[in-house]
């Protein structure tokens, strides 16, 4: 039986590698040009494309293989070049769901093979690595050490072993240079962001840029990591619904876990019941807002391959390279614009947005839009049960991100520092949707943001704004009646 996916990394399907002991390329200029290799493809198949048309050949069979030729040529770059470049790729799985299903496809299926197949380092350079960090006589604390690597995802890879203790642990190890080639990815992505104002003219794209960047940064600082890791332990021992495995030692660019068994999140979205697939949905759900509370952190990284689920029926969740403080004031934002968006006026919405600095106060805005722009997250809070569909989640990004220079969305900014909760809201926003996530959606959401939860309670109750002077409210999930108690979720 094929060993389990550890991680965020993906179980590996061995392949030729350009590069002779595995590694990725870390010439900037080799990198950058491979980079920019990929727009400059899509154009000349576009210009072919016309050719092609011009001959005769259906304009939706060239339109088909010209999407099919970017995404392999997409994955064959992204996946050679791993570190940042595999990153953005995982993020780009999302923007699929705004494309047709039969022109997405090849996206997705290319986008899937970045992030199941990696090449790994073959066992000579593991062992220059693990010495680099560990000392020449690394070996010696281990019982047992497997050279061929179980996995591996943007900036190192997995080996499976047994700790001195006996313990079966993951050995999370960074691929020699990803650090280098990461940052210089990064150097790029800064000196790109202006381009991100073709899409949010109003947004501050270099500030926001600078805080991807550094989110990304600090997922190749394995010595936070393992702190972080450390924290979530602590705050989820012996937990009824989650596992967070212990940090067994850290140094240098080398992490040793706990290793987790269990069922891939992957396999509950191919294959798992509808049921098995709704009940894992709103634990990731529960687990994501806890969070807030119990460490004080956001885990940024929801995707499938940092969750696991357990024979007991919990969620074995790992990976904490992603992870960032909660926002000062956040939970008064939401209760501010959720109080505003189901109780308010537009007036008083787009007040509620031009004072948490969504819209610059000097700057028109088309409040209507932005009402209809928003009702399907109305809607969200408002019913106790609710489904999350890909078809869903699909309908929402075209309306976001619909080309169109009228389109509300352009005239919104954001503060920086909200730039994890973002990337948060669009990782989990595609699992859930993927695992067609069916239920109490809304009290999940709720029982870790008190504010918003008195919003909701107040639009039910039929009470209005609560403006300055907040009514005090009792815990959203007893307070009235007919919302449910959020309770253990337990497999049947």
């Amino acid at each position: 039986m094929p060993e389990p996916r550890q991680g965020g990394f993906r179980r590996l399907r061995r392949r030729a590698t350009p590069a002779m002991d595995g590694q990725p390329p870390t010439s900037t200029t080799l990198r950058n040009a491979k980079i920019a290799a990929l727009p400059v493809a899509y154009a000349a198949r576009r210009a072919g494309g016309v050719r092609r048309r011009a001959m005769g050949q259906p304009a939706r069979q060239v339109e088909l293989d010209i999407q099919a030729r970017t995404a392999q040529h997409m994955f064959e770059v992204l996946g050679e070049l791993k570190g940042c470049a595999t990153k953005i790729g995982q993020m780009l799985a999302l923007y699929e769901l705004a494309l047709p299903p039969e022109l997405g496809a090849p996206y997705q299926a290319a986008l899937s093979q970045l992030q199941d197949s990696t090449p790994a380092m073959l066992p000579a350079a593991v062992d220059k690595a693990m010495a680099a960090s560990l000392g020449p006589d690394w070996r010696e604390l281990f019982l047992d050490f497997d050279p061929r690597a179980t996995a591996a995802a943007s900036v190192g890879q997995v080996h499976r072993a047994r700790w001195a203790d006996g313990r079966s642990v993951a050995v999370k190890l960074m691929y020699p240079g990803a650090r280098e080639s990461v940052r210089s990815d990064l150097a790029q992505i800064r000196r790109l962001a202006p381009l991100a104002t073709v899409f949010m003219p109003d947004a501050d794209a270099r500030a926001v840029a600078e805080a991807f960047a550094n989110l990304i940064d600090d997922e190749l600082d394995y010595e936070k990591e393992a702190e972080t890791q450390r924290a979530f332990a602590v705050a989820y021992a012996d937990d009824p619904d989650f596992v967070v495995p212990a940090v067994v030692h850290q140094q240098g660019d080398v992490l040793v876990s706990e290793w987790l068994d269990g069922i891939p999140l992957q396999r509950v979205i191919d294959s798992g019941d509808p049921a098995e697939r709704s009940r894992v949905g709103l634990l990731l759900i529960r687990f994501l807002m806890s969070s807030f509370d119990r460490t004080g952190l956001l885990y940024t990284d929801p995707h499938p391959g940092n969750i696991r689920i357990m024979r007991d029926g919990r969620l074995g969740i790992v990976d904490y390279g992603a992870c960032s403080p909660v926002p000062a004031g956040f939970t008064t934002v939401a209760g501010d614009l959720g109080d505003a968006g189901l109780n308010g006026d537009r007036d008083q919405l787009e007040a509620a947005l031009r004072k948490h600095e969504f819209v610059h106060s000097d700057r028109d805005f088309d409040i209507e839009a932005f009402d209809a722009l928003i009702e399907p997250i109305r809607t969200l809070f408002t019913q106790h049960t609710f489904h999350l569909t890909t078809p869903w989640l699909r309908k929402q990004v075209l309306r976001v991100t619909a080309p169109r220079l009228t389109n509300v969305s352009r005239q919104l900014t954001t503060r920086p520092e909200y730039t994890p909760i973002g990337r948060t809201i669009l990782a989990a926003a595609g699992v859930l949707c993927q695992l067609g996530t069916q239920g109490a959606v809304r009290d999940e959401l709720l029982v870790h943001q008190p504010e918003l939860a008195a919003a909701v309670q107040r639009f039910h109750l039929g009470e209005g704004l609560a403006g300055a002077v907040r009514a005090e409210a009792e815990p959203f999930a007893t307070a009235t009646p007919g919302f449910a108690t959020v309770t253990p979720l337990r497999r049947r």
